[in-house]
């Protein structure tokens, strides 16, 4: 009988400390595998849990020593309990045997299984394991502090300082994977936006400029007849205004502004002048991420690009950067009647003053863009002579076929992708 009282005691005893063991396994996981942004995010909240769990890792050092004292603890005394039921059931051969089983028991109930619980859902053992692992903390302090107090001197003499923590802050291209394994959470189209604004330091103000032979201007030497029609026709808010060649840039005007004046039959050389603003000069590879501070900062909406000799290169404006982080505003604000001709074999017939990010967003391709801005500077670059018309060449996955030059420039281009012209052959 006393036999039998003594073992049901172990057994429970040893129950119990297997209990303890897995607890303080799957508390160590769940606490390590919490998102520290989704931990924040929470503290800020006020949830207890939240409140208690950062506070924990504030000092990991002391919550791992904590841990592992309580871990190893109840490991070694169940282990003892272990062996003394095997001695009192097997005599000396119940030492192997405890052994043995009690290896396994471990590994599967107190190790693999609640660990694996904890990392699939940190947040629900992490917090209320919390509210065990604060006040033990406090409780066994002193142990704490010597244990930590020894192995931070140890790894001193290894080389390894236990006041460096590694950032937690993370870099643009951590937050781009975060944004893009985000899932369902954030909708496709606001993912796509937050990534672009990210791009915005790999695209400069030369990528998206209105090249200087297309910019639209006013010339204010003309007469007051061409310079009212040029403004009723005009697709811009803004223009720069000029004196005889774009050279001499004087100023933009707000369209706006100048119908006002001639609503109210006031518009005449001397008026418009009065209402011209100084012209706000960007310089050549500016990122696009700084020139939207710096338009902001300046409270400016259009800037003509300028290279190191301050001639114009083109024309940017605000609403040229919007458009590389949220897409197009309009059906056809990317002139896809002038420059892009879809064509009934697959193949599209585009203009070799094409811009190609516009050609890319539009057709969804991928045309280097680290060179040349527009197609025809593209050919130009890698053939290093103007072609004939009929000449083909291949970049990347696209087909490239001149159709049409002058005597300085290639005029039209049709283009095709492999994959299509690989679909037509089969």
């Amino acid at each position: 009988m006393p036999d039998t009282t003594s073992l049901t005691l172990l057994f429970t005893l040893l129950f119990v400390l297997l209990l303890f063991s897995a607890f303080f396994s799957s508390a160590e996981t769940a606490l390590m595998s919490l998102n520290r942004y989704r931990l924040r995010h929470l503290e800020h909240e006020g949830h207890a849990g939240a409140i208690r769990a950062s506070q924990l890792l504030a000092r990991p050092d002391r919550l791992i020593g904590l841990i592992l004292l309580g871990n190893n603890f109840v490991n070694i005394f169940a282990s003892a309990i272990a062996t003394v039921i095997g001695v009192k059931l097997y005599g000396e051969n119940g030492i192997v045997i405890a052994t043995f089983i009690l290896t396994l028991v471990v590994l599967l109930f107190a190790e693999v299984t609640p660990k694996t619980l904890a990392a699939l859902h940190p947040e629900r053992v992490a917090f209320p394991a919390s509210m065990i692992l604060k006040p033990m903390l406090i409780l066994l302090f002193p142990l704490v502090w010597f244990t930590n107090a020894i192995t931070n001197r140890l790894l001193r003499l290894l080389g390894v300082s236990p006041e460096e923590t590694s950032s937690a802050a993370i870099n643009s291209e951590e937050l781009r994977m975060a944004l893009m394994e985000a899932g369902s959470i954030i909708p496709k189209r606001h993912k796509k936006m937050l990534v672009s604004i990210l791009d915005l330091e790999k695209v400069t103000v030369n990528d998206v400029m209105v090249p200087r032979n297309e910019i639209e201007g006013i010339d204010i030497n003309g007469t007051m007849a061409d310079i009212i029609k040029q403004l009723s026709y005009c697709s811009n808010t803004r223009l720069p205004v000029y004196e005889d060649s774009m050279d001499n840039i004087i100023g933009i005007v707000h369209v706006r502004k100048t119908m006002h004046l001639f609503a109210q039959d006031n518009l005449t050389k001397d008026s418009l002048n009065g209402i011209i603003k100084d012209v706000y000069f960007v310089p050549e590879g500016t990122a696009l991420n700084t020139q939207l501070i710096q338009f902001q900062k300046h409270r400016r909406r259009t800037g003509l690009v300028v290279d190191e000799y301050g001639d114009i290169l083109g024309l940017i404006t605000l609403e040229d950067i919007f458009r590389e982080i949220v897409g197009e505003f309009t059906a056809g604000s990317i002139d896809e009647d002038k420059d892009i001709h879809p064509q009934e074999d697959g193949s599209y017939l585009i203009n070799g003053s094409a811009n190609i990010r516009d050609i890319n967003r539009n057709n969804h391709w991928h045309l280097p863009t680290d060179g040349p801005k527009t197609i025809n500077g593209l050919i130009l670059e890698i053939l290093e002579t103007i072609p004939q018309p009929g000449v083909s060449l291949r970049v990347k996955n696209y087909v490239i076929e001149v159709v049409q030059t002058t005597d300085n420039t290639i005029k039209t281009v049709r283009i095709r992708s492999r994959a299509e012209l690989e679909q037509d052959k089969a």
